[in-house]
């Protein structure tokens, strides 16, 4: 079967862990010819995350024969026998340390994944050292690389839920110290960018769905559970993790010389309301609601990514049913909520 027939061939829903992180981590022909064009060894700092692993799998899955070598911490060694069992070769090491991050092997092409979120209002310091700090030492160790930074949609001010979201071009404006120090990350890699003239882009990713974590699994266990979905923030905009993954190392092919953000998310804005309801018909449950929508919302214009990459492969019926089997199985979770409703920035 080829990679085309392969990706195309979705289950009807997911079994267990395995068969999501299989599912997560398929690549395309599309990722596989673009990681042709870019040359060279994959470097992916911060592998460990939530997205990481699979991003990683994906990588070695679509170019076997170059290596992918991804490093963290790795609090967690069973994460580090995993990827190693997928052909990822690891680093233990902490990129704060300087002279560990000068010591990692140079590679032609970098995913920077490292970064701070949940709990970071407990530890505002830290949260501006990961975000800020960080990414200016990463951005000068690999200036000869090609630089795939994460960033967020949260660097945006909210807009209307009656236009199409953020484009590109709207100027970074928002609210809390974690998306103000996701602009710092940004500013560090823009800037490095021009000094050093280093291809980048800054991949501007909300929100992605794995069904252990998420805006879906968020809404669909308060669904599931009878308890209150906060309709406060009363629109979103989501994609499968798997196609983030797709578009992130599809991004290395379309790296700008100065970096350059692009918006990554599903082409859709959707209602909570709508998408509680959504939930509660394949849960056979009454939703449950609190507060009135904001006439406002973090929704992003995609219509940059969707014409490089093509419209994600998973649609957004088809992570409802997956989403909802999941839940209605109490299959496991991540215990990271999104936090998707709150407004004023504080994570």
């Amino acid at each position: 079967m080829n990679m085309e027939a392969a990706h195309s061939a979705l289950p009807e829903r997911i079994a267990d862990i395995d068969q999501l992180e299989e599912v997560l981590s398929r690549p395309d022909a599309a990722l596989e010819r673009d990681l042709a064009a870019a040359d060279g060894d994959i470097l992916v700092l911060g592998v460990a995350g939530k997205m990481g692993p699979t991003l990683a799998r994906m990588a070695k899955r679509a170019a076997p024969g170059r290596r992918v070598i991804g490093v963290a911490r790795f609090s967690e060694p069973a994460m580090q026998e995993t990827l190693e069992g997928w052909g990822v070769e690891t680093i233990r090491a902490d990129l704060m340390d300087p002279k560990a991050l000068a010591a990692l092997p140079q590679a032609k092409n970098v995913i920077f994944m490292a970064g701070r979120k949940f709990g970071s209002s407990g530890d505002q310091p830290l949260t501006w050292a990961m975000n800020t700090f960080l990414p200016g030492l990463v951005a000068e160790r690999f200036k000869e690389s090609r630089i795939v930074a994460f960033s967020t949609g949260c660097v945006y001010p909210f807009v209307s839920v009656d236009e199409m979201g953020a484009t590109e071009d709207m100027p970074p404006d928002p609210p809390g110290e974690y998306a103000n120090s996701c602009v710092g990350r940004e500013r560090m890699f823009q800037h490095f960018s021009a000094q050093y003239g280093t291809p980048g882009r800054l991949f501007r990713l909300n929100y992605a769905i794995d069904l252990r974590y998420g805006v879906l699994f968020d809404i669909a266990s308060k669904v599931r559970d009878g308890k209150p979905v906060d309709l406060s923030t009363g629109h979103v905009n989501v994609i499968w993790q798997g196609d983030a993954s797709r578009y992130a190392l599809r991004c290395l092919a379309h790296a700008t010389n100065p970096t350059s953000p692009i918006n990554i998310s599903g082409p859709e804005t959707l209602s909570v309301k709508w998408l509680a309801e959504a939930f509660a018909q394949r849960l056979g449950r009454q939703p449950v609601f609190s507060g009135q929508p904001a006439p406002t919302a973090w929704l992003t214009n995609t219509a940059e990514a969707m014409k490089l990459f093509g419209y994600p492969s998973v649609s957004l019926a088809t992570m409802l049913d997956w989403v909802a089997d999941w839940v209605a199985r109490d299959m496991p979770s991540l215990d990271k909520p999104t936090k998707f409703e709150n407004r004023d920035g504080k994570y």
